[in-house]
């Protein structure tokens, strides 16, 4: 009996969707990138279901591991952008500077303000978390380590990204004067993102941690609901609404920036005057907040 051989093609496409919004992207493709060797009508009859659905959107065709190195490409170069402006923003900090009116005047250097060296926006604060950032630039890192190549731009974003996470920790030191020691800090949201349960790499799970070693309490409310990973602290306590998270805080801290966090009368909120406010994700005005009498704080203002 001849035995006979059945191969399958295998097609690489990888996907540019962001957490939260991924419906959204996947309606609003801005390129499809499918990558094969040796498969041509395969690849044809991938590309023709798509064009059924996107028939405007740009196709680029290319092997396996191009198609592959582009997704780590992305997402490198993204998170490189977030760990520049992390790194302004904290010089901008130490300077008293205003970091948004220096990115306004920034943008106006085409080689910068066009859409493709687009300047780093809002969401570069904190630093990146979640899942594609900080997995891929490991990957890429271990890949490059295998191959003997030196990606000493990517592993210094890495540490920065790392970095970031302590000078946020160690701004919240310098806002309580150093003394912690049985201070109510308050966290509105500890997801890295809004509009996700999502906790991995979060700010929350470096920044609570070191905050109750050195004597804080903590109360925390997060619109996705309570988390697991602080069960184990006897000193954090889920709250289930922000006015009983908030309630005779020493330090609120905006965390993430969901919608629910960007109207609130903390002078309503706080029953105590001498509360402080850290917007992580500089979501008021500052002159607003000075002028109702709120010790605040944001990053690079």
């Amino acid at each position: 009996q001849q035995e006979t051989s059945q191969f399958i093609d295998v097609i690489f496409n990888p996907e540019f969707l962001t957490e939260a919004n991924h419906i959204e992207d996947f309606k609003n493709q801005k390129r499809i990138v499918l990558g094969g060797y040796n498969c041509k009508e395969s690849l044809e009859k991938i590309k023709t279901m798509y064009m059924k659905q996107f028939p405007e959107v740009p196709y680029v065709i290319c092997g396996s591991l191009e198609a592959e190195i582009t997704k780590y490409f992305c997402n490198c170069y993204l998170a490189t952008k977030v760990s520049f402006a992390n790194e302004m923003r904290q010089l901008c900090d130490s300077l008293n500077a205003d970091y948004n009116r220096v990115v306004e005047a920034s943008v106006y250097d085409t080689r910068i303000g066009t859409s493709h060296f687009s300047v780093p926006g809002p969401d570069g604060k904190r630093g990146f978390g979640g899942s594609c950032f900080p997995k891929d630039t490991r990957a890429i890192i271990d890949t490059s380590n295998k191959f003997k190549s030196n990606l000493s731009i990517i592993k210094a974003v890495i540490k920065s990204n790392e970095d970031r996470k302590k000078l946020l920790t160690e701004k919240v030191h310098k806002i309580l004067n150093n003394n912690l020691k049985n201070k109510l800090i308050t966290f509105l949201g500890v997801t890295f993102k809004p509009n996700t349960d999502d906790m991995r790499e979060a700010s929350s799970l470096y920044m609570i941690p070191k905050l109750l070693k050195k004597g804080a309490i903590i109360n925390y409310f997060d619109p996705s609901g309570k988390k697991n990973e602080f069960k184990k602290f006897k000193r954090v306590k889920y709250c289930k609404n922000v006015s009983q998270a908030c309630f005779r805080s020493d330090l609120i801290l905006l965390h993430t920036e969901w919608n629910e966090f960007k109207t609130l009368n903390f002078k309503k909120l706080i029953k105590k005057s001498n509360f402080k406010v850290f917007d992580m994700r500089n979501l008021y005005s500052p002159k607003s907040m000075k002028k109702k009498g709120i010790n605040y704080f944001g990053v690079g203002r």
